[in-house]
């Protein structure tokens, strides 16, 4: 391994990390070293195969998948085609058994945890096989041909279908009854603080995708579905307050 390789492999082991919520003090209880040991390791990166494979089963991911995350598996486009997104949104289980194939589902788990018959997941495989987004394979294996972190076009004919209702059912719910977390800030900024803000959401966008492919590694019944809902835009006051903005040249109406 080259050192350009071994450092892809040794930063990708630090995100991964980051990911479990493991600290280098915990990660060396677990393989019987010292903290400074670990430390020790990762500051070098002198890992030797035998303690990456040690590091690899407290992470819960194999090598093979290990090196596919530290190549990066930098992909032209991740966004589907006009024609493969049309196909999916008029199917709603071919959509949702796409969505867990991506996610690293195998068919004896979608069988065993979705009310779906075995002859009926076959058709759906071997419909997302024409569409080129899968490979299917001997005994309803499957390699995955689209992007790890695909994203929908927007406006495409996912949006278009189910968008609104997706989005209206996911703030319907009690956010602390679900385990989950809510929060609406309203400010006046400036087109550049505004500008900031968008790309930092970007980030936070690109780090969620990021942590499911770290953690994709995992069996499924580690994992459950997580919505991340990002959202800014200019907002009038008086939509809380009564108050109606005078209009003028510079500024519509509300």
């Amino acid at each position: 391994m080259n050192m350009t390789g071994t450092h892809q492999i040794v930063d990708t082991l630090k995100r991964l990390l980051k990911a479990r919520g493991l600290t280098y003090a915990e990660l060396a209880r677990r393989l019987g070293l010292s903290h400074a040991s670990v430390k020790r390791l990762f500051s070098a990166q002198t890992f030797t195969l035998a303690r990456l494979a040690q590091v690899c089963r407290v992470l819960e991911i194999d090598f093979f998948d290990l090196a596919r995350l530290a190549r990066g598996r930098a992909e032209a486009s991740r966004e589907l085609t006009e024609r493969q997104e049309a196909a999916l949104a008029r199917d709603a289980k071919l959509l949702g058994v796409f969505y867990l194939l991506l996610s690293d589902w195998i068919a004896d788990e979608i069988l065993a945890a979705y009310d779906l018959r075995a002859t009926e997941l076959t058709r759906l495989l071997a419909q997302l096989d024409r569409l080129r987004l899968i490979e299917l394979l001997p005994h309803n294996r499957v390699r995955v041909r689209a992007p790890k972190l695909v994203q929908l076009r927007p406006g495409g004919p996912i949006h278009r279908a189910h968008g609104k209702r997706v989005v209206d059912e996911f703030i319907a719910a009690e956010f602390d009854r679900v385990g989950g977390h809510f929060r609406f800030e309203y400010r006046e900024l400036s087109k550049a603080s505004y500008a900031l803000m968008q790309r930092r959401l970007d980030r936070l966008a690109a780090e969620f995708l990021e942590l499911a492919e770290l953690d994709a590694a995992m069996a499924p019944k580690r994992r459950e579905t997580i919505g991340l809902l990002l959202a800014m835009r200019p907002w009038s006051l008086s939509l809380v307050t009564g108050l109606s903005p005078r209009a003028s040249p510079g500024r519509p109406p509300s």
